[in-house]
């Protein structure tokens, strides 16, 4: 019995979604440890601003929490969904490198954290995906950690990324023939697709740069294959009138001339993720954004705002 193959859509999910079967998936060999590199990306005067989450407004103590309509192609039909992603700053400590429930300790760090959150639905069963990165207070562009689920009834998948600080380090748990359990050494000058609607949100857009940068294909998905790792082309230009509902920057993410990603950020600081395409369908579009604490119980009391009231606010 097979379950049937689904493709596309919802930000940071994968271009690829192979529902459960035995296929002929052939294991992938474990990578050589690669040679320990500086991410050019980071250096002072470089297409970012390590400074960006340094702004106070991630200091109220809330969560920016952005919903988005989204579209996906599963058994071959659009479906349609809710999308959230959600921007807060917490305390990690470093013996665990988790949030910390002690804030006396002497290896305490701020980090930015981006959960990545949806569940779709289908004639047959829902699919739910949770992402979760987090970033260094001081540095948008180098990732410090992600943790990636997929849960659907033929099984469910776990992949984990660390920085060592020399490399990244994966491991992963697939329910995939082929692939099982296992952990794959990952090079560190590098940009993450899942981070990119996070890391890019620090772009000297007045600079309107364009560059390249290594970047690792998507790892919201329900496989775990050494992830392809493109020399995408990337380039800032302001976005046409029609194709937002407030000014706008344009961020095209090539990575091959037929594979290419087009993101929309408001010019106003915090430069909100307002809409996405990419080259294997997934589409999102801003519906709503909020402040608040959403880990307390009951619904916060703040009604939802436009983007366009969300970005004022927050100037």
């Amino acid at each position: 019995m097979r379950c049937v193959t689904l493709f596309t859509v919802g930000m940071g999910l994968a271009a690829s979604l192979s529902a459960c079967s035995s296929g002929s998936d052939k294991k992938a060999p474990q990578t050589a440890a690669p040679i320990p590199q500086d991410n050019p990306l980071t250096r002072r005067g470089g297409p970012f601003r390590m400074q960006w989450a340094m702004n106070p407004l991630w200091e109220d103590g809330k969560a920016e929490v952005a919903t988005y309509d989204a579209e996906r192609v599963i058994y071959g039909e659009p479906r349609r969904f809710e999308y959230t992603l959600i921007t807060v700053k917490e305390e990690f400590n470093q013996q665990y490198n988790v949030k910390t429930d002690d804030y006396q300790r002497q290896d305490v760090f701020p980090v930015i954290k981006v959960n990545q959150f949806c569940s779709i639905p289908t004639p047959n069963y829902p699919y739910h995906f949770l992402t979760s990165l987090f970033f260094r207070r001081d540095q948008p562009v180098q990732l410090h950690k992600l943790t990636s689920s997929s849960q659907e009834w033929c099984g469910n998948t776990f992949k984990a990324i660390t920085d060592d600080g020399l490399q990244y380090q994966q491991q992963y748990n697939s329910y995939w023939d082929g692939q099982g359990a296992g952990q794959r050494a990952l090079r560190h000058d590098v940009l993450f697709e899942d981070a990119l609607p996070y890391t890019l949100r620090s772009l000297r857009f007045e600079e309107r740069p364009a560059f390249e940068a290594s970047v690792y294909e998507l790892q919201q998905t329900s496989k775990a294959p050494a992830p392809t790792l493109y020399k995408a082309q990337i380039k800032v230009e302001d976005a046409l009138t029609a194709d937002t509902k407030e000014p706008a920057w344009r961020v095209r993410v090539a990575f091959t001339d037929q594979r290419q990603n087009v993101y929309w950020f408001a010019k106003v600081y915090p430069n909100l993720l307002l809409r996405q395409t990419t080259w294997d369908g997934r589409n999102l579009w801003l519906k709503a954004v909020q402040r608040y604490a959403y880990w307390p119980q009951g619904k916060p009391t703040a009604a939802a705002a436009t983007p366009a009231a969300d970005s004022a606010t927050a100037q």
